[in-house]
C-alpha cells in the first residue's frame, strides 16, 4: 500500500493506491468540478490546478480540462494526460511530500471532507451501449427459455452481443428509481393479449461499465490490440430491468421500454492504472477462436480480479402519495415493510467475463461506428460459478420458482416496492483494496397515470 498524508482508513477502497475520479459540488460552491477520492476525502482538482499544481507539459497545454462541469475534457486528452496528471496527484499526496500538507490555507481549500460533498454524474453521456459478455450468464438465461442443448445463441461465441441503451435515464448511486409500467402479458392463454400496468417482475443486473476517453472518427474503425488505449476508467452499473415487459417486447428488436427507464452508476470512476496489479487472463477463447478482428494475443486477454458483490436492503415503502414526485406512486406489485436488514445475495467477479472491453470496443466500431469522450459501455449481467454467482434475480431465483431468503425472514422473487439494492466491488491487495464505492438505488412504486 502506497502511504499518504491524508489519513486513510484500513477498510477504505480509496488508499492512495486508487485515486479514482468524480465531480463533485458543495453547498458554498455549487458549480459542479472534477476531483479525486482520497480515504475520506475528496481532492478537487479545478482548484488544484488553480494553484499551478498541475502544470506538467501536458495539462499546461491542455487549457482548463479540471475548470469544466464534467470530466469530458479530460477524458479526451488520452493516456499521456492521465499518466501525467496521476504522477502529480501520487507526489502530492504522497507521506513525504509537503506542498499541500503543509500549507494549511490551501490544504483546507483543496481537501475537503466526502461527508460535504455532493456528488454528480461524472460525464456528460453522449451514448450507452449495453452488451451481454458474460458466458455464465447467457448461458443460464438460455437453459431457462431455450433448454441446455440450445443454450447460447448461434451468434453468441462468435461474437458480443450488444444492443444501444438510453443515455438520458443514466442516474447516479443514490437516484431512486420509480417502478415502470408497459405491457405484459399475464398466463399462457392464446392469443395472447397484454395489458399496460407496473411492472410485477422489476430485476438488477450486476456489471461493470468503461468510459471512453478519446473517440475514434467515423469510418475508422478501432483495432483490438490498440482499444485499451481508449478507455479511461471503470464504474459499476446497475441496468434495472423489468423482466415482464421485457419477454413481450424484445422480438424481434430486442430491449426497449423494459430497460430504458433507469440505469444507476457508482460515481468514481476508477482507472486502469489503479486496476492494472489486479489483471489477469480471461477465460479461453479457443473453441471456436474468434475472427481475427477480435483476436487476442494471450498477454493481452485480460480482465480485473474485481470481486463484486450485491445485497438487497427491504427499507420498507408506505405506498403513499401519487404523481412523479420524490415520494409519489402506487405499489402494483407489493410493497416491502421489513426491518432494513441488508441480505447479500450476489457475490461474483469480472475476471470470468467472456468478452473483454476491448473486443467489445473493436466489435462496437467495426463497421466505422464513431465512439465519443463520455461515452458508457457496459458488460452486461455479470454471473459466476457458485451458490451466489448469478448476477441478477431473474438467474438467481430460476424465473421466479425459487425465491432468495432475506435475512429479516422474507424473500424474493423480484424486487418490492421500498427494497434498496446495494452493489459493491473491490480488488483486494497486500494490506489494501482498490475499490468503486457503492450504487445503490431504491425502488419507488410506478406513478399514478
Amino acid at each position: 500500500m502506497l502511504a499518504s498524508w491524508v489519513p486513510v482508513p484500513a477498510d477504505s477502497h480509496f488508499p492512495l493506491n486508487n485515486l479514482p475520479y468524480g465531480v463533485f459540488s458543495t453547498a458554498a460552491s455549487p458549480l459542479p468540478r472534477p476531483c479525486v477520492a482520497i480515504g475520506d476525502s475528496v481532492l478537487d482538482l479545478a482548484a488544484v490546478q488553480r494553484a499551478g499544481l498541475l502544470s506538467g507539459p501536458v495539462l499546461s497545454a491542455a487549457g482548463d480540462c479540471f475548470q469544466q462541469p464534467t470530466l469530458n475534457a479530460f477524458m479526451a486528452l488520452g493516456r499521456p494526460a492521465w499518466a501525467e496528471a496521476r504522477a502529480t496527484l501520487l507526489h502530492l499526496l504522497s507521506a513525504g511530500e509537503g506542498t499541500l500538507r503543509d500549507d494549511t490555507v490551501l490544504r483546507s481549500r483543496v481537501l475537503l471532507p466526502a461527508s460535504e460533498v455532493r456528488m454528480h454524474l461524472p460525464a456528460a453521456i453522449g451514448d450507452y451501449t449495453d452488451f451481454y459478455a458474460s458466458r455464465e450468464h447467457a448461458t443460464n438465461i438460455g437453459i431457462m427459455f431455450r433448454g441446455r442443448e440450445n443454450a447460447l445463441q448461434p451468434n453468441w461465441l462468435h461474437l458480443p452481443v450488444g444492443y444501444h441503451g438510453r443515455a438520458s435515464s443514466i442516474v447516479l448511486s443514490g437516484t431512486d428509481v420509480r417502478r415502470p409500467r408497459g405491457q405484459v402479458v399475464r398466463g399462457t392463454a392464446q392469443p395472447q393479449v397484454p395489458a399496460f400496468e407496473p411492472s410485477a417482475a422489476l430485476d438488477f443486473e450486476l456489471e461493470m461499465g468503461c468510459f471512453i476517453g478519446p473517440g475514434n472518427e467515423l469510418g475508422c474503425p478501432i483495432p483490438v490490440e490498440r482499444a485499451a488505449e481508449h478507455i479511461f476508467g471503470y464504474v459499476l452499473v446497475n441496468d434495472w430491468s423489468a423482466r415482464d415487459i421485457q419477454r413481450w417486447e424484445y422480438v424481434p428488436l430486442g430491449p426497449f421500454t423494459s430497460k430504458n427507464f433507469a440505469t444507476s452508476i457508482s460515481p468514481w470512476i476508477v482507472t486502469p492504472d489503479a486496476l492494472e496489479p489486479f489483471a489477469c487472463a480471461a477465460p479461453a477463447q479457443e473453441d471456436p477462436q474468434p475472427l481475427p478482428y477480435l483476436r487476442q494475443q494471450p498477454g493481452e486477454r485480460t480482465n480485473y480480479d474485481i470481486q463484486l458483490e450485491v445485497s438487497i436492503e427491504p427499507t420498507g415503502s408506505s405506498g403513499s402519495g401519487s404523481g412523479c414526485g420524490p415520494n409519489g406512486g402506487s405499489g402494483g406489485a407489493g410493497e416491502s415493510s421489513s426491518s432494513g436488514q441488508a441480505t447479500v445475495v450476489t457475490r461474483s467477479n469480472l475476471k470470468t467475463m467472456y468478452w473483454t472491453l476491448p473486443q467489445m470496443i473493436a466489435h462496437h466500431t467495426a463497421g466505422g461506428c464513431n465512439l465519443r469522450p463520455g461515452d458508457l459501455l457496459a458488460s452486461g449481467t455479470l454471473s459466476c460459478e457458485g451458490p451466489l454467482g448469478a448476477g441478477c434475480l431473474q438467474e438467481a431465483t430460476w424465473g421466479g420458482s425459487r425465491p432468495v431468503q432475506l435475512e429479516d425472514g422474507t424473500e424474493r422473487t423480484f424486487l418490492l416496492d421500498g427494497d434498496t439494492v446495494i452493489m459493491s466491488g473491490a480488488c483486494q491487495g497486500d494490506g489494501y483494496r482498490v475499490g468503486f464505492g457503492e450504487c445503490r438505488g431504491t425502488l419507488l412504486p410506478a406513478a399514478e397515470l
